[in-house]
């Protein structure tokens, strides 16, 4: 048997959302081969799976899924919890009692107790959470009072290191991941129906999609000989275990897939791919694990020329876009999950739109050479009618018409129609007057796209308008950027980080952090939560170093100048690359620019108006191209000012405006940086170029709105 694609799913039983280590990651080789990704939700991770499902269906590709957890238990218990035999009814059963939320939150201890509690005395689930009050389930496997059924499977019995499936708490939990795995497989199967089965309980010679039970740490040693390659050791596991079982021969894989056990057995207990088989699951590894180099900045690309001091906007931006690549990985989803997603290649035309000439109208169809002079005419009606999606067979005959709706195809014999309000019919004849023009009321295959031609160019942010074109064109799966993840860190002694909690005189509340996290998630991308750290460079580095884990690019506010106190700053100078770029633009002159561990960061004003305008005017841009995007700039129309300023030469300046009832730009009552006000009251920017300039009432200034920016 052989498998297209395999897909590995490292699990997880996290009761919140949680990312990196420990958490759910996926790995995928052969066909659709995907660099390791991360689900902070198993929520999230089943929609991961069901759009790989969808594309892999859609090519026509036979796909192995291997989830680590166990996928049943020792034998009798099936029988003694369900009343029936064998691990599919007890999938069905949990499936069924187990909730389990998109936030992760979710009732398996509760459950396990439940369980526990109808069986005599206590067991045979062990592990809890000292604050849980579950009389029936006790911490410790040792205070179990009841235990017909075996403590480990037999494949469990015969592989060291393996967990028994009844511990649910502390280190090696299997039996957790196994709770709040299973259901979720068994509502995929359902879902799936007949293209679906289970390995070993169901015959796999139909199926589509194959679920299997594995375990990574078969390949312990590889893992351990290549895990610097990867973020952390799970994503390793199932980049490496996906690659050996999807390197492996048809005649290694049918082998794999007959473990030397009895059927009785596999249909109770099921069995772990590759367990017995170590060394032909090693086989198929060979060479197929490359080094992962993700996309990097060069180091030195933030950096100005010398003699450079106060940097023009415009010179600051071109610099910008000169140096940023896309930061993210590719992958291949459905169209229909694409939305929002950025365009990795060239999206052509699979079929053309429409894909055969139609009729425009309701009305009557006829070929236009069959009509004589320019008067009344008269012709007899074909029977049968064309519709659309129901079209006409057959041709109809020179000098017949034939009934025809909206988007019918054009049967043969057809190149005319008359729209139905300028007809006259009694049923058997149609009646209406000329002159008729030749192909009136048609539309001609491909005239809108035809089959070939590029439909969407790479770097397209794709919009509900391209769905539909994509949907229309045929095209069933695009490759796309994985969305940018952002992270945003604050920090400063004077930060209160939480809003709504009290704060002393000399104190302030994070305003910075909440706003620029919400502007990554309106620009589509990943919003990472840093959160806020004290003036400590030791707290600092650690908060980066985990931005440098779980982020593909950092935006500080504040500390980015080179104060007494300006941490940040002093930080990435003598740990990174750092370049310090001082833009001749009000607000926000100070722009700090680095690379901590590869990772690029971005450190805005403290200031919230400065922070904010930084973060459209620099930003916008610049995320957009390290998302795989272009390097947008705002769309701004001249309006006439419902202002005076007087404006000297040397530097770009933003005013918070909005547009009056006339059209007209009005700007608010005062400039001040710590205006936070001023933001929420305007509905954009006026910008005001470099140069010294006079406004007077009814000039013409360039606006720009917010939703130029994607707000």
């Amino acid at each position: 048997m052989r498998f297209d694609g395999v897909i590995i799913v490292d699990w997880s039983a996290a009761a919140k959302p949680t990312t990196g280590k420990d958490s759910i990651w996926i790995g995928q080789a052969g066909s659709g081969v995907q660099p390791p990704v991360n689900a902070p939700t198993r929520h999230a991770a089943m929609e991961v799976l069901q759009s790989r499902i969808e594309v892999a269906r859609a090519s026509g590709q036979r796909l192995l899924i291997g989830a680590d957890f166990p996928f049943a238990y020792p034998q009798g218990f099936a029988k003694a919890l369900t009343g029936r035999e064998g691990a599919l009814a007890l999938w069905q059963w949990l499936a069924a009692e187990v909730q389990d939320a998109p936030d992760n939150a979710n009732n398996r201890f509760e459950l396990a107790n439940r369980i526990n509690k109808g069986f005599p005395g206590v067991g045979p689930f062990w592990g809890c959470p000292a604050h849980l009050d579950l009389p029936h389930l006790p911490a410790k496997g040792s205070a179990r009072q009841y235990m017909p059924f075996a403590e480990r499977r037999a494949v469990e019995a015969a592989e060291r290191g393996t967990q028994p499936v009844w511990k649910l708490f502390t280190t090696g939990s299997v039996g957790s991941q196994a709770l709040l795995g299973i259901p979720r497989l068994a509502k995929l199967t359902a879902d799936l129906g007949s293209a679906c089965a289970v390995w070993p309980f169901e015959p796999l010679e139909d199926a589509e999609i194959v679920l299997a039970e594995v375990w990574p740490s078969l390949l312990t040693k590889e893992i351990a000989e290549l895990e610097a390659r990867y973020p952390c050791k799970d994503a390793a596991q199932v980049d490496i275990l996906a690659r050996a079982i999807a390197g492996l021969p048809t005649e290694r894989m049918a082998a794999l897939l007959k473990p030397d056990a009895s059927l009785e057995l596999l249909q109770e207990e099921g069995w772990i791919l590759g367990a017995g088989a170590v060394q032909d699951l090693r086989s198929g590894l060979g060479e197929t694990v490359p080094e992962l180099t993700p996309p990097r900045l060069r180091n030195d690309c933030f950096a100005m020329p010398q003699g450079v001091s106060w940097v023009p906007v415009t010179e600051a931006l071109a610099k910008l876009d000169s140096a940023l690549i896309p930061l993210t990985t590719t992958e291949t989803l459905p169209v229909a999950k694409a939305g929002g997603r950025i365009l990795a290649e060239d999206v052509f035309a699979h079929r053309s739109n429409p894909p055969r000439p139609n009729s425009a109208v309701d009305g009557y169809g006829f070929a236009r050479e069959a009509l004589q002079g320019e008067g009344l005419y008269t012709l007899p009606l074909a029977k049968g009618r064309a519709a659309a999606g129901q079209p006409f067979e057959g041709a109809v005959p020179a000098g017949q018409a034939i009934r025809i709706l909206t988007g019918a195809i054009l049967p043969d014999g057809v190149d005319t129609v008359v729209l139905e309000e300028d007809c006259a019919t009694d049923g058997a004849r149609v009646a209406f007057d000329g002159p008729i023009k030749a192909r009136i009321n048609t539309r001609k295959a491909g005239e809108d796209v035809a089959e070939g031609e590029m439909a969407l160019p790479k770097g397209r942010c794709l919009t509900p308008p391209d769905l539909a074109l994509l949907a229309a064109l045929g095209v069933g799966s695009v490759s796309a950027y994985r969305p940018l993840r952002v992270g945003v860190l604050s920090t400063g002694d004077e930060i209160i980080a939480t809003a709504g909690d009290p704060a002393l005189h000399h104190q302030i509340h994070d305003a910075n952090r909440p706003m620029l996290l919400e502007l990554a998630r309106q620009w589509g991308f990943t919003p990472v939560d840093l959160g806020h750290v004290k003036d400590d460079p030791k707290k600092i580095r650690a908060r980066l170093d985990k931005g440098a884990r779980d982020a593909d690019v950092i935006l500080t506010s504040g500390g980015a100048s080179a104060g007494d106190e300006d941490h940040v700053s002093r930080l990435l100078r003598s740990e990174a690359t750092l370049s310090s770029w001082r833009i001749a633009m009000k607000p926000g002159r100070p722009l700090a620019l680095a690379l901590w561990k590869g990772i690029p960061v971005l450190g805005l004003p403290g200031n919230p108006v400065a922070a904010f305008v930084c973060a459209l005017v620099f930003g916008r841009p610049a995320l957009s191209k390290m998302a795989g995007g272009p390097f947008v700039a705002p769309q701004g129309f001249t309006v006439p000012a419902a202002f005076t300023k007087r404006k000297k030469a040397g530097r770009r300046e933003y005013l918070r405006a909005r547009l009056n009832e006339e059209g007209h730009a009005e700007v608010f009552r005062s400039e001040g940086s710590g205006r936070i006000s001023g933001l929420s009251w305007a509905e954009g920017l006026v910008e005001l170029p470099d140069d010294a300039v006079d406004i007077t009432h009814g000039m013409h200034v360039r606006f720009v709105p917010y939703g130029s920016f994607r707000l």
